[in-house]
This record gives structure tokens, C-alpha cells and sequence, in this order.
């Protein structure tokens, strides 16, 4: 479990934007912490990773911190996009996975972590019980190969979990705020 970053970079899914209730609930809970959210307007990981490291890159000079200082988070596509950001050289503080998207629902063996062996950020994943995307039992086949510490969380729901209070304890207790 990682202290809490100065800022935190926060992406939607691929069909929602900045306004996503999860990361509008996040935004409001998380006062010690500078939160942008994003909106990617696309589901080009190519794009959104662009989008990403832009952002992330400019809430660090903002702030005047070291890029090591700034987490990234976001939801589905947009968690998936930010694991990607750092696998390919952003340096972060560390990578809030929600509903993260394993492979798409119904076709387990497409998919999405090949870079997880690049991964080398403290990584918190908080998913449905029955996430069509991804099932406990998956996550713990794959995430391993993750270099970086992980701590996966479950929460009652599917790939939208209804109870966000529960989502964002338990980002609150990863930052060590809670």
C-alpha cells in the first residue's frame, strides 16, 4: 500500500466521459489529493495512452512534483489505458485499476495484459465479484505478472458496481487515508 500521491489522473471508460459517476465520486472524496479527470473521446488505446501522459505530465508541472508523484486511475478502457501509459515508460506513483478489463466478456482467452510484466507501480484493482471482464479467480492467474506490489479488492456488482462508497473506500485505504 502506497502513501497518497500529490495528484491523481482519472479516465472513464470507453462509452463514458470525465462525468462518470465512479470518478465523480472519486473526485469529491479524495480533498488531500489534486484530481483530474479525464475525458479520452476515443477507443484507441494509441490515443488514449497520448491523452494520458499528457495529462499526467501537466498535473506534475502543475504541481511541481516528479511525475513518481502522480497516480494514474481509471475505469475498464481507461484503467487499461493507464496500466499501458506506465508499461511504456511513464513513470508514476502508482495505478487504480477499476472494473480493469481482462479480456472481453465471453472471450477469456483474448487478452489484455501483455504488458503486465512492465507494470512496476504499486497497482490497486477493485472489481465486481461477477465482472464479465475479469473474475477473481483470472486475476489471480494473471496478475502476478505484475512486477509491482498489487492488492486486488471485490466488491458486490458486475463490471458497474452499484455501491461506489465501497469503490472509493477502498482507494481511500490503499492511499492511506482512510
Amino acid at each position: 500500500m502506497p502513501s497518497a500521491p500529490a495528484g491523481l489522473v482519472l479516465t472513464p471508460g470507453a462509452s463514458a466521459d470525465r462525468d462518470h459517476s465512479t470518478l465523480i465520486a472519486l473526485d469529491e472524496s479524495l480533498p488531500e489529493i489534486a484530481v483530474v479527470r479525464l475525458t479520452l473521446g476515443t477507443t484507441s488505446v494509441t490515443r488514449a495512452v497520448a491523452k494520458i501522459v499528457e495529462a499526467a505530465e501537466a498535473l506534475a508541472a502543475e504541481l511541481s512534483v516528479p511525475g513518481e508523484k502522480i497516480a494514474l486511475g481509471g475505469r475498464s478502457f481507461g484503467g487499461r489505458c493507464t496500466s499501458v501509459a506506465h508499461a511504456e515508460g511513464l513513470a508514476v506513483h502508482s495505478l487504480v485499476l477499476l472494473s480493469y478489463p481482462l479480456h472481453p466478456p465471453g472471450k477469456p482467452a483474448n487478452l489484455r495484459v501483455d504488458h503486465f510484466e512492465k507494470i512496476t507501480a504499486p497497482c490497486l484493482f477493485v472489481s465486481g465479484e461477477r465482472d464479465p471482464f475479469g473474475s477473481p479467480a483470472e486475476f489471480a492467474e494473471h496478475t502476478p505478472r505484475i512486477a509491482g506490489p498489487v492488492d486486488s479488492q471485490w466488491v458486490p456488482g458486475n463490471h458497474s458496481p452499484k455501491d461506489e462508497s465501497l469503490v472509493v473506500a477502498h482507494v481511500r485505504h490503499w492511499f492511506g487515508l482512510a
